[in-house]
């Protein structure tokens, strides 16, 4: 059966987590309380929409509706600034090099993200040619860890479900990868993305001979 690998984008293939946390904590500011990194971590892998939530919840503030869709708008101007400069730099270590191998064994590649801005990243990085599909938050109706964006990837691939491989950063991503019966490959610590059946600090430390087992599986 043909083989299909899914990139998580923030915290795989680009640190982009920092500049997300700039334009919440600006937002927080503007609305008169504090937002820490810590409370950064419960973003991860979640939407636009559930952020703001869980960001009025954490400065106990209540917002109209015309209110929440201004300072949706308002954060992803000021992301959008703030990653108006990214290049290749911002690429995690080694993730070119699996990407690369990937390719050269023709095995279809897809980005699954919450972002809505994944593309516009992956062309300032220059990593948009390695990409055969890309499913973003413009395409999902459920965040995960419903499956909904993987199983929508796995189709733009034209490979079952069960045949792909998720590298996910993020406990609601891992979770996403294994609701639809997906291999996960879990990015960073092993001790929060528990669910995930393998787990790596970071890409160096994947070989392309686990890659090429993952392949032939």
């Amino acid at each position: 059966m043909k083989k299909g690998f899914i990139f998580d984008l923030d915290g795989v293939i680009v640190d982009t987590a920092k500049y997300h946390y700039l334009a919440w904590k600006k937002l927080a500011n503007q609305l008169g309380f504090e937002f820490t990194e810590e409370q950064n971590e419960l973003f991860k892998g979640v939407s636009r929409k559930r952020c703001l939530e869980i960001l009025l919840e954490i400065g106990k503030r209540e917002a109209t509706q015309e209110e929440f869709d201004k300072w949706m708008i308002d954060k992803n101007v000021d992301y959008l600034e703030f990653i108006k400069n990214m290049d290749a730099s911002e690429i995690l270590p080694d993730v070119p090099k699996v990407l690369a191998f990937l390719k050269e064994n023709n095995i279809p590649i897809a980005l699954g993200s919450a972002s809505k801005n994944a593309k516009p990243i992956l062309e300032k990085v220059g990593l948009l040619p390695y990409f055969d599909a890309i499913v973003d938050g413009n395409h999902v109706t459920k965040a995960k860890p419903d499956p909904e964006v993987f199983l929508l990837a796995a189709k733009q691939l034209d490979v079952n479900a069960d045949e792909c491989v998720v590298f996910e950063d993020a406990v609601a991503g891992v979770q996403a990868a294994n609701a639809a019966q997906m291999i996960s490959i879990g990015i960073g610590d092993k001790n929060v993305l528990t669910e995930a059946q393998f787990n790596f600090n970071d890409f160096t430390e994947i070989s392309t001979n686990f890659i090429k087992d993952l392949i032939e599986k």
